[in-house]
């Protein structure tokens, strides 16, 4: 028996290095793009999960879905049960602000929420939660080395997709955001929580300043960039 109900994997089918897209379909347009001898290892509910090899090093590739709480059930069991020791959530971002535009890659320095999910998961009360400095510095070294520059600032994890409230924008401004996805704060709690390492690289699919978009196409295949840096920690 595999040791979740969420995971048909067997602990010794998942990789020590996590890299965690939102996408199901974004995580196998990965592991058929950069990965060496690719294996699907779960596709319960369709959330899949692929190891394979990069550049000789086992590295496995699974999808979290969208949301806080879609993420914490994946990543909690990862740390916890699974064994494995660090996760780079690859995903996409909304950007606040004007320099931020379109398929720029940002590397996560925090991540603020007015969401309860780290007060109702462990008691932890702090509203900005961190990634961890040393898989940080290996992205930077990652990003240099390969000529990917890296935009750096706050997130805004954001509970909710679609606001109809004046102060989304401007609130998640105050407090240093430059961008806004679902996911990282609950990444970092978890991290931080269960003693491993967690980061995240993002890349610009829409914009609040000029209302750009990309595709759902290009969501899933033209964000290299991200991928490339998250692959080359290994």
């Amino acid at each position: 028996m595999p040791p979740t109900p969420h995971n048909a994997a067997q602990k010794d089918q998942i990789a020590k290095t996590v890299l965690m897209p939102g996408d199901p379909q974004r995580a196998r347009f990965i592991a058929e793009t950069f990965l060496d001898s690719a294996a699907l290892v779960s596709d319960i509910r369709d959330i899949c999960a692929y190891t394979g090899t990069y550049g000789g090093k086992p590295v496995t590739v699974m999808a979290s879905g969208m949301g806080m709480p879609s993420l914490g059930i994946y990543t909690y069991e990862l740390y916890k049960f699974y064994d494995v020791d660090r996760i780079i959530r690859i995903g996409t971002t909304g950007s606040y602000l004007p320099e931020l535009a379109l398929y720029d890659t940002v590397l996560a320095t925090s991540a603020w929420s007015d969401s309860s999910f780290a007060r109702v998961q462990s008691g932890d009360p702090d509203d900005i939660q961190l990634p961890s400095a040393e898989l940080n510095d290996e992205l930077r070294a990652s990003a240099e080395r390969q000529g990917i520059k890296l935009y750096e600032g706050r997130l805004h994890s954001s509970d909710v997709y679609y606001a109809d409230t004046d102060d989304y924008v401007s609130g998640a401004m105050e407090r240093g955001c430059c961008c806004v996805e679902m996911e990282s704060f609950a990444l970092f709690h978890h991290a931080k929580h269960l003693g491993k390492q967690a980061a995240c690289l993002l890349t610009v699919s829409n914009s609040f300043v000029d209302n750009a978009e990309t595709t759902p196409e290009e969501r899933r295949t033209a964000f290299q960039d991200m991928m490339k840096v998250a692959l080359g920690v290994l």
